[in-house]
Parts: C-alpha cells; sequence; structure tokens
C-alpha cells in the first residue's frame, strides 16, 4: 500500500454536506446545491489616467444556504477536507472550465502569514492547488498588514480600511501575464478592489473568479 492509499485509508473521502463516505461531494447533495449556481459573467474596464484594463469577474454561486454553511465551516472551522468537496464542484463546471482557459497563471488572494499561521492553511490556495487547470502563483501578491478579517467589519469599514494591504513582491512571475485572481466571498468588493488596482500595474488582463457572491446592500451611514 503506498502513502496516497494509506491516507485515503485512514481519512477517507467524505461528502462535505452530509458526510456520506467515498467521494468529496454526492450526487444527492450536488443536487441540492446546484440550485445556488449563478455562473455570472460580469465584464468591464478600469480606466484612469496610468492604466486601462480590462476585468472579467466570474460568480460560480449564490452566498447563501449549504454554500453559505460550507464556506464558514471551510474557513473558521478547521475543514480543510472541504477544499475536495469545492474543487470537485468547480472541476465539473464547464463554462467555469472555459473561463479558466483564458488565464496564464492563478493567484490566490493571499492572507497574512500570521492569519494563515492561526488556521492552518489559506482556504483558496488549498483550492486552486486541486484544481490543476492553471499555474499557480502563491508568492508574488502578499498581504503586509493584518488587519481585522472583512467578515468581522461593518459593510462601510471594509471599503476604508483595506487601502495598502496588498503589495507585490515578484514583478517578473507575474508581469504581461494574464492573471485571474480567486477568492471565496466577494461581498463589497473591497477586497478583489485592492488587489486589483495593486496587480494592475503589471498586467493588462485581469480576471476574477469568486466561489460565492453575496448580495447584501452596502448602506450608508
Amino acid at each position: 500500500m503506498n502513502f496516497i492509499c494509506a491516507l485515503d485509508f485512514i481519512f477517507p473521502l467524505k461528502c462535505g454536506v452530509c458526510g456520506k463516505i467515498g467521494t468529496p461531494i454526492c450526487k444527492d447533495c450536488e443536487k441540492k446545491i446546484e440550485q445556488y449556481k449563478i455562473n455570472l459573467l460580469e465584464e468591464n474596464y478600469v480606466r484612469n489616467k496610468e492604466i486601462s484594463i480590462k476585468i472579467n469577474k466570474f460568480y460560480i454561486y449564490k452566498y447563501s444556504g449549504i454554500i453559505r454553511e460550507l464556506l464558514i465551516k471551510y474557513k473558521f472551522y478547521d475543514s480543510s477536507y472541504l477544499a475536495d468537496t469545492f474543487a470537485k464542484l468547480m472541476l465539473k463546471n464547464e463554462k467555469l472550465f472555459g473561463f479558466l482557459k483564458n488565464y496564464d497563471i492563478i493567484i490566490p488572494v493571499p492572507l497574512h502569514k500570521k492569519r494563515k499561521l492561526q488556521r492552518g492553511y489559506n482556504q483558496v490556495e488549498l483550492i486552486a492547488r486541486k484544481l490543476g487547470k492553471i499555474k499557480i502563483e502563491d508568492t508574488s501578491l502578499v498581504k503586509v498588514k493584518n488587519i481585522k478579517p472583512q467578515s468581522q467589519k461593518r459593510l462601510n469599514e471594509r471599503i476604508t480600511d483595506i487601502e495598502g494591504v496588498y503589495k507585490v513582491t515578484n514583478i517578473k512571475k507575474i508581469e504581461n501575464k494574464k492573471i485571474l485572481l480567486f477568492d471565496d466571498i466577494y461581498t463589497t468588493g473591497s477586497t478583489v478592489g485592492e488587489c486589483i488596482k495593486v496587480l494592475s500595474k503589471y498586467s493588462k488582463e485581469i480576471g476574477v473568479l469568486i466561489i460565492a457572491k453575496d448580495y447584501m446592500e452596502v448602506k450608508n451611514g
């Protein structure tokens, strides 16, 4: 028995929703999740005095129901095995596969090193490594400020507190590449927007891949 088989025997795959042994997501639960799929593509350009860059955003699911429960469990309750569940769902998505082919590299939105040490893993990086469809570049974009997690802030705070949080450290690895930025949840877009601002100095085309879009409204005051 080789090492991988031994791990499968000790820690068998199980459905991330119902716990059924043998698969990251069983057919019954996959059908339940299907109702939250939106496969929404938004195309636009960001233009200012310095740059004009194409931005395509692809949202796979609505942040609701089972999807919301799985993402919360994955991020905050030591459930790294759910990376297999999300990866399998994504690999079976033909529209997503077509979107991935447009890009040279995928950059998971980074965690600050202290936060990653606490959690033990970067949840989007784990999923990206299981996709196997596009080269991962996880060293060029870093989070240099360990700010309070976005989920613990009011919506308006998320927009104002994110400036200067991310930095590019290895320009050569991303320069003139078609970059796909990958994150799990999109609410106000502040995290993604800040990453795009930093990366856009070195790329003419950036895509954004989001597992779940939260349709919560941003209210003033």
